[in-house]
């Protein structure tokens, strides 16, 4: 199947040997701008943060960039893009000797597009060799049932959907049997507090039996949507919060949007950069009543530009101020 090509380095407006923080700033830098929640043409900001999440998914992982680079230069001029034979496939395997390998493709909600799922989409779970093709499984006697094989594809979830739970409607594609494709369609159930690396299983969607073995299942594994402003650990949440300088001399009410909704973050007098708040069960659900917490790690920005009259206000401050903040190395 060929699915056209996606050149993850213009996505992130990066160059081919950008280090992994000139990815990672650059992620952020513009999903702050596309986010759905604050960005101006909402009708195109949903499909362009699902584009720079896939991008910063290949990008951002060591192993993922290594396999993209690998296609080339033939390939960067965005032509169509197919699996090359041997290499890595969506769920193509021998499942026993003599079978013809089974092509699972996956769309919908997903949250991937179909060039990610062709490099590293849907793969028989549990076996290394799967995803390239080499694999058989010896099944014994071939006239006896056996089961089919499970597979695994990946899908994205939204911290939104962690918070409540949600359900998503997928396409699947196979083939029919008869050197065509059959399509149907899978509704899946997100339970609340799913975390990163977690396997929600769809019983018997997997490969079919063998002389009327039952079928395998369907293995969906949860990568969680990089969030311009949260960086999950565990069930908690961790987020930067830039403060002007007087912000953090004179203290300050922050209005903050959190996943539990709005408040507004009471910031000390004579707070110090680097400072860590920490404000208990606003994370995400780790039960059905108990959330992580979410830490907010205070960073001081200093204007790069002021105008006369601001240099004025500084240079009288900078007078009569008794501050010295190197007393203590004289």
């Amino acid at each position: 199947m060929a699915v056209k090509f996606r050149d993850y380095y213009e996505v992130l407006g990066v160059n081919r040997d950008a280090s992994h923080d000139e990815i990672r700033k650059a992620f952020r830098k513009l999903a702050r701008k596309y986010h759905p929640d604050v960005a101006e043409d909402k009708s195109t900001a949903e499909e362009k943060f699902k584009e720079l999440n896939e991008a910063y998914e290949v990008l951002g992982d060591t192993q993922k960039r290594e396999t993209y680079d690998a296609l080339g230069p033939g390939w960067e001029d965005g032509g169509d893009f197919r699996r090359p034979p041997g290499g890595r496939a969506s769920a193509h395997h021998s499942s026993y000797p003599g079978q013809g390998g089974q092509e699972f493709h996956f769309g919908g909600s997903t949250g991937f597009s179909d060039f990610f799922e062709s490099m590293f989409g849907s793969r028989t779970a549990g076996d290394p060799f799967g995803a390239f093709g080499g694999f058989q499984r010896d099944s014994g006697r071939n006239d006896m049932p056996s089961r089919g094989s499970d597979i695994e594809s990946d899908l994205l979830v939204k911290l939104e959907e962690v918070m409540t739970g949600a359900e998503r409607q997928l396409r699947m594609r196979r083939p029919d049997g008869s050197g065509g494709t059959k399509e149907s369609s899978l509704k899946v159930h997100i339970p609340k507090g799913i975390a990163q690396g977690q396997l929600i299983r769809c019983a018997g969607i997997g490969e079919p039996g063998r002389n009327g073995g039952d079928p395998g299942d369907l293995f969906l594994r949860v990568k969680l949507e990089r969030h311009p402003l949260y960086e999950v650990r565990g069930a908690d949440l961790h987020m930067e919060l830039e403060l002007a300088p007087w912000e953090a001399v004179l203290g300050s009410s922050v209005p903050l949007k959190t996943l539990h909704g709005p408040l507004n973050l009471k910031i000390p007098v004579g707070t110090q950069p680097g400072t860590q708040l920490r404000l208990r069960g606003r994370g995400l659900p780790e039960h059905a009543d108990r959330f992580g917490d979410l830490y907010i790690d205070i960073r001081v920005r200093i204007p790069e530009e002021i105008s006369d009259e601001e240099r004025k206000q500084w240079e009288a401050l900078a007078a009569v101020s008794t501050f010295r903040p190197r007393a203590s190395q004289t």
